[in-house]
Formats: structure tokens, C-alpha cells, sequence
């Protein structure tokens, strides 16, 4: 399945993206990355080592087991070195010894005793190097060095014009979970897989950055293409997308060592060694902090006015607010009772995020003031998304699970949150809305997707909301749009779901989405002339 999509805007990718090196520094710090995961996984194995009733199985017969295991391997071996036929299982009849099976395979010697096949290497003739080879003839760069065709050839393909758009999917097949970075090419309506990074854990969300990020940051040169991914570990990972073939992350937002504090668990028995082990089904939770997340990191969003923020949700129910330049958790916000799935920054007012929560509130707070004095509204049902109008940054939209989308004035915050009243209500969808999103460039234009299989368009106008088309775009539940966010090409759709499949909509394909993008053009003109 596909959980999720963004676009990377076009001029921030490298032309050539760099092939991944390995030096002592960055050898240093793999290995300490992977001592964390290696770590984890023997945690993991020690706990599967666990049976019913809370006791290890016995370790000496496991080593005794492997054992004998081994010593059976060796003797094979000895038996393969010394050229020693293996015994049969099954006798051989008489009427079958004559031909020797058992020997079929075994190559006869010369006199020498070297193998017949190879017997005449010594008169093969070879060279040091390929310019002494003259049967062998490389082609010549302009400045007489040899080229390598395959080098060139792949260094091509892996080029990215700047006419092309990268889009990061976050996709999941049986137990493999990555990110695909894909090159669409409008002229050619042409989608292909650029290259992928592959991940630990199932991704929940991605988020782009135009900030470098890490080992790679300088002060000079601020600007990168890097992307933020939050999955079911409690850790943000960030990818440069500029490298092909990275083995780990340039960097790890929250706690990457084993110390955690975790809450007490009483219901602990000993093992006959005396060591205390967790009881089977009771898990050890681990308390809120004000320093990293403790549970899955559902909801991401970088802030394009500060660009060193990027705010993350989580289900521990806190939001935390990470500065890029330090990779350390700036403050730590508690606004819900309940799992923060929905991040969005202001387009405007850079101090200002509204969060969505699964205890059917929005919240839109000022970041600079305590957590205690925010505005507050209510749903009717679980918050899927909400997001602010890119073009009257005095509301926002929320989609939830009963199918609906509210218009919300985010200047008119309710004394409580149940009195709330919508400028307007959607039922868009029978079931949940999954996800939508706003157009940044054509004004009132917003796409839906659910888990009816449906992607709709609608327009928003002052009268309120009406349905321009409705498409099933063979992806199975719809899980993730976004529009493109180039201003040329702002009519292109990505949707991507539980098929695992990405699908790239041209849209003004469209008559009405054609009238509403000439209609914006037109607003446009009579501004500037204005």
C-alpha cells in the first residue's frame, strides 16, 4: 500500500544526483547506527525467547543443538576437502555400478594434476591493464582519458532536468517498507522510479525540506533537498534525496539511545537464572517528555517562513517542535487528549499551526505562547486532516471520518469547542475522507480521496461547495492527493492507495477545472493591473 505522497518543487533537485561514499567519518557513524538497530533486534529476540509463562527456554539445548549442527557441517566439509566420495544413503544396484555414478561428476586429472578443463590456461595471454590490450579499444573524452559508456549511460539516466518534478511515495509490500522517488516528465506524461531509500519501519507520513540538513550542512550553502519520514518507531528519520544508494539517514530527530524511562511494570517474574523478564502481553510504557516522542510519529509539517521548524504529532498525544539546525527538540506542546494525526503550518504567520487530533478537536495555537491559550474547535468525529486556505488565510478546512469537510473562520473561536459553527458542512464522501488537499495556485479548487475508492474535485465558491467530477483511479482506498506545487503545472493530481499503485492525474483534461484555472488567471491579471 501507498500511505502517503508529496511533491518536491521543481529547481531544488540536483541535476546529478551524487553517488553515496563511504569515508572514517561517516563509517563511525553508520556503525553506531547500526549498533542501535542491532541492539534492538537482540531486545526483540531475548523477548521472543520468552514462552507462556514467562520462563526462557533453556539455552544449553539450544547450544547444544547447534552443536551438533555444526559438527555434521564439518564433517561434510572434511569430506569435500579430501576429495572423499559422501556416503550413499541408498546402495547402488549391481546393474548401475558399471557406470560409476558416483564419480560422474568428478573431473579427471592430468599428468601434471591440474584439471583437464583448465589445463592449457598458462597459454592464455592477458594484460595489466586495458591500453595494453590490443584487442580492446575504449572510447576517448574530449580530452583523451577513457570513458566508461556504462558510467555515462547510467549518469544520464539518472539525470533530472529542470522541466521534471520529484515525487516522494512512501510505499509498504508485504513486510518491505521505502520510499520511492519518482521523475514525472509533464511533456511526456511520463512517471518512472528514480530511485528508492528503504525504510525500518512502516511510513505513516513524509514531509519535504528545502533546508540541509546534518553532516552536510554548512554555512554557506543552506539550501537542500532533503526529506522528513515519521513511522510507527517513535524516530524521525531525514534523507537526503540528492543520493543514490544512502545506506542510513543524515540524521535521527528524537532519542536513539537505550535510555528511555519507562513506567514501572509490576507484573514481572524471574527466570531460574534470577533475571527479571517481561511478562508475555504486558508491555512496558514509556512517559511523555518534553525531549522526543515516545509512540508513532503520525503527522509532519516544515515551516516555509522558518524553515529550521518542523513540527511533528504524534500518538503519545504531544506535539513537538524540532529546530534543524541543532536536530534537538525546541518545545513540547500537549494540546489533545488524544493522537495528533493532522499538522499545518500558516501560510502567513509563521508563529501559528493548526493541529487535528483523534479526540475530534482542532486546535490553532500561536507556538511562541504557552500551550494553555489556544482556540479550540469540535467535529463530529475523528479529525483526518486539516489545512489552511492558501487564499484567505482566515480559514481552514477539516476532513474526518464520518465522510464530512468543514469551513471553518479561524477568527471566531467558540467560547467551547462543542458550540462551534462551520461557514459551511460537506458530506463529500459515504465513508471516511482519508485525505485532501488545496490547490496553492487555483483558488477554491480541493480534491478529496477516501476509502470509497473515490478522488473527487470540487470548487469552492462563495455559495458554498460544488462537485466538479468524481474518478476512480484504480488505486483501491484512496489514502493520499497532492497537488503539484509548481504554478505551471498546478493542475496535476497525485493520488496513491491500498493497491500500491501511484497514479499522476492531469486534471485540466477537465472542462470546469480548465474555466476555474482561466477564471484565477484572470483574477490575477486585473490585480496587477490594479
Amino acid at each position: 500500500m501507498i500511505s502517503g505522497t508529496t511533491w518536491v518543487p521543481r529547481g531544488f533537485a540536483a541535476e546529478f544526483p551524487t553517488q553515496y561514499e563511504i569515508d572514517d567519518s561517516e563509517l563511525d557513524r553508520i556503525s553506531k547506527l547500526a549498533q542501535l538497530r542491532l541492539d534492538d533486534a537482540l531486545e526483540d529476540l531475548e523477548d521472543a525467547q520468552v514462552n507462556e509463562e514467562g520462563e526462557d527456554f533453556d539455552e544449553d539445548d539450544g547450544i547444544e543443538e547447534k552443536f551438533v549442527v555444526d559438527v555434521a557441517a564439518d564433517e561434510d566439509m572434511k569430506e569435500v576437502e579430501s576429495g572423499a566420495p559422501k556416503k550413499q544413503d541408498v546402495e547402488v544396484g549391481d546393474d548401475l555400478k558399471e557406470y560409476d555414478l558416483e564419480n560422474y561428476d568428478a573431473e579427471p586429472a592430468t599428468k601434471d594434476g591440474s584439471l583437464s578443463m583448465f589445463s592449457n590456461i598458462n597459454s592464455l595471454a592477458y594484460y595489466k591493464s586495458a591500453d595494453e590490450d590490443p584487442y580492446i579499444v575504449l572510447p576517448k573524452s574530449k580530452d583523451g582519458q577513457p570513458i566508461d559508456d556504462i558510467d555515462e549511460e547510467e549518469r544520464e539516466e539518472l539525470q533530472v532536468l529542470d522541466t521534471d518534478s520529484l515525487l516522494l511515495v512512501t510505499k509498504t509490500e508485504d513486510n518491505l517498507s521505502h520510499m520511492e522517488v519518482y521523475v514525472y516528465e509533464e511533456s511526456e506524461a511520463n512517471l518512472y522510479v528514480h530511485h528508492d531509500i528503504l525504510l525500518p519501519s512502516f511510513p505513516l507520513c513524509v514531509e519535504w525540506l528545502d533546508v540541509r540538513i546534518g553532516r552536510t550542512r554548512t554555512a554557506d550553502n543552506q539550501q537542500g533537498n532533503f526529506a522528513a519520514i515519521g513511522t510507527f518507531e517513535p524516530t524521525i528519520e531525514i534523507w537526503n534525496l540528492d543520493v543514490i544508494d544512502e545506506m542510513y539517514p543524515d540524521a535521527v530527530l528524537g532519542n536513539t539511545s537505550k535510555d528511555t524511562e519507562v513506567i514501572p511494570d509490576k507484573k514481572v517474574k524471574r527466570n531460574k537464572k534470577g533475571k527479571k523478564k517481561k511478562a508475555k502481553n504486558v508491555p512496558q510504557e514509556q512517559k511523555a517528555n518534553d525531549k522526543y516522542h515516545v509512540d508513532a510519529v503520525l503527522a509532519l509539517s516544515a515551516n516555509r517562513l522558518h524553515r529550521n521548524l518542523l513540527a511533528s504529532g504524534s500518538a503519545d498525544k504531544t506535539v513537538k517542535l524540532w529546530d534543524l539546525s541543532t536536530l534537538t527538540c525546541a518545545r513540547s506542546y500537549s494540546f489533545h487528549d488524544d493522537k495528533v494525526c493532522s499538522l499545518a503550518w500558516h501560510p502567513e504567520e509563521g508563529g501559528v499551526l493548526l493541529t487535528g487530533s483523534y479526540d475530534r478537536t482542532v486546535v490553532a495555537s500561536d507556538m511562541r505562547l504557552p500551550d494553555t491559550q489556544h482556540r479550540r474547535w469540535a467535529v463530529d468525529a475523528d479529525v483526518e486532516s486539516a489545512k489552511w486556505d492558501f487564499h484567505d488565510t482566515n480559514y481552514f478546512y477539516v476532513s474526518t471520518e464520518g465522510g464530512r469537510v468543514y469551513y471553518f473562520d479561524a477568527r471566531n473561536a467558540p467560547s467551547s469547542p462543542e458550540k462551534a459553527r462551520p461557514l459551511w458542512t460537506l458530506q463529500a464522501h459515504d465513508s471516511e475522507v482519508s485525505t485532501f488537499d488545496v490547490n496553492k495556485h487555483i483558488k477554491g479548487l480541493i480534491a478529496t480521496g477516501s476509502t470509497d475508492q473515490q478522488v473527487k474535485l470540487w470548487n469552492i465558491s462563495n455559495s458554498g461547495p460544488s462537485m466538479i467530477t468524481s474518478r476512480d483511479m484504480g488505486v483501491g482506498k484512496v489514502f493520499s492527493v497532492s497537488w503539484l506545487p509548481d504554478k505551471e503545472s498546478a493542475q496535476t493530481l497525485a493520488v496513491g492507495g491500498s493497491n500500491g499503485v501511484v497514479q499522476v492525474w492531469d486534471t485540466k483534461t477537465n472542462e470546469a477545472v480548465r474555466m476555474a484555472a482561466d477564471d484565477e488567471d484572470i483574477e490575477d491579471e486585473d490585480e496587477e493591473e490594479a
